[in-house]
């Protein structure tokens, strides 16, 4: 296809190409360097490879541009000079995909969406992938983890919450098992579970996105605690449904819910899930997160909702992600260890339940490490109250083949004071 002939969406011939919020990063694929292009929103299971020489046309898919202006971009700012009809290939395959933003992508996401709302559950979309499908199976997998974890007390089944990883369970099946084994009997008598997790993809600064589906795990269905997330659209307006569809793709609620299920012996309770955005904006502005009256009437209106429930809040979030892998410098064995006292004083904070603290911290730095539980954990605290935390597991995993990347993460449990 020529550059300036029209893509399979049907725009006009002066088109300009925009790419929708998707998940970009780099790869290699047979000894050659690509970026891999993925839709959270999983309007397609497509991914796309495409070589990294390429990096700079995706740059410019921003809607500034029409295909004959981003060929003479290339050529003039990066010296790329395309093989005729490369671009359009490019465009053309981005589009059938539904990767850019325009009327092709704009249908398909309706109809995933009322699909998504129609299901009888949001599937367990890692199930058979990250983690066994079958239900015992995974028992068998998660019950060795828990055996080798050792002895751990149970913490009082009052206790109103817990940190998580959201870690694959291949890295971070030994923090999972350490935090949710002390938090057993929490899991177990809990009426309500209220679960905060990272929005990975979310291209909104502090956004909220909830869900009324239910999860899905091989061990059945945990059914969402609809009356709160009514209470809560109204009180924050139908926005935080605008990017449900998001809940489909994100692994952070999913991983964790696969351990509450786990730890109930596969026994229900009504769950309320939430994603949650980034905190970079107050962190530039050097505000707190709460004067945006959105999260501080979402802090609100879950404590009056579940005020006289048995409720555990879970935060699911992972510490550092640091190195190339994340776009930063390799790390060494003295760079590891760095990193480490930083966490450890992150944690610190966390276990004197000085949330506030534990966000000023990380805004001193502009969350440098690229702690991905900033948000969730950070909320959670404000609807758990007056706490104290306890330190339970920490590991380092790596995130590379050369061990110069890693992911940090940290299992904690909090006691009410």
């Amino acid at each position: 296809m020529d550059s300036d002939s029209k893509p399979t969406s049907g725009e006009s011939p002066n088109w300009r190409p925009k790419l929708r919020a998707i998940d970009i990063r780099p790869v290699m694929h047979e000894d050659e360097p690509y970026y891999m292009l993925r839709d959270p929103h999983q309007l397609t299971d497509e991914v796309l490879l495409v070589p990294e020489a390429l990096g700079p046309a995706l740059s410019l898919f921003d809607g500034s541009w029409d295909a004959l202006q981003i060929e003479s971009i290339l050529t003039m700012r990066y010296g790329l000079e395309l093989p005729v009809g490369m671009l359009g290939a490019l465009i053309k395959s981005l589009d059938e995909a539904y990767m850019l933003d325009n009327a092709n992508a704009s249908n398909a996401q309706a109809q995933r969406l009322a699909d998504y709302r129609n299901a009888p559950h949001r599937p367990p979309t890692l199930a058979g992938a990250s983690y066994p499908a079958e239900p015992e199976v995974l028992r068998q997998m998660l019950d060795l983890y828990l055996e080798q974890a050792g002895s751990i007390q149970a913490a009082p089944a009052d206790w109103p919450g817990l940190l998580s990883p959201h870690i694959d369970f291949q890295r971070g099946g030994g923090v999972y098992a350490k935090v949710w084994k002390r938090a057993a009997a929490m899991a177990r008598g809990a009426d309500l579970v209220i679960i905060l997790g990272t929005d990975h993809y979310s291209p909104i600064p502090g956004s909220l996105t909830l869900t009324r589906q239910s999860y899905a795990t091989p061990y059945g269905v945990l059914p969402t605690d609809t009356a709160t997330v009514d209470a809560l659209t109204d009180a924050l307006g139908q926005e935080v449904l605008s990017g449900e569809l998001r809940h489909l793709g994100e692994h952070s609620i999913e991983l964790v819910a696969i351990w509450l299920h786990h730890m109930r012996g596969g026994e229900p309770v009504p769950v309320v899930p939430i994603l949650t955005g980034s905190f970079a904006e107050y962190m530039s502005e050097g505000v707190s997160p709460l004067t945006d009256g959105r999260l501080k009437r979402l802090v609100e209106t879950l404590k009056a909702q579940t005020a006289g429930r048995r409720v555990l809040v879970v935060s699911s979030g992972d510490l550092s992600h640091v190195g190339p892998a994340f776009e930063g410098e390799p790390l060494n064995a003295n760079d590891k260890r760095l990193l480490q006292a930083d966490d450890a004083q992150v944690v610190d904070l966390l276990c004197d339940g000085d949330d506030e603290g534990f966000y000023n911290a990380l805004q001193r730095t502009r969350n440098s490490t690229n702690i991905c539980g900033l948000s969730p954990t950070y909320l959670a605290m404000k609807v758990m109250g007056a706490v104290e935390g306890e330190r339970v597991a920490y590991d380092v995993c790596p995130a590379d083949g050369a061990e110069t990347s890693v992911v940090t993460i940290a299992g904690l449990v909090f006691e009410s004071i």
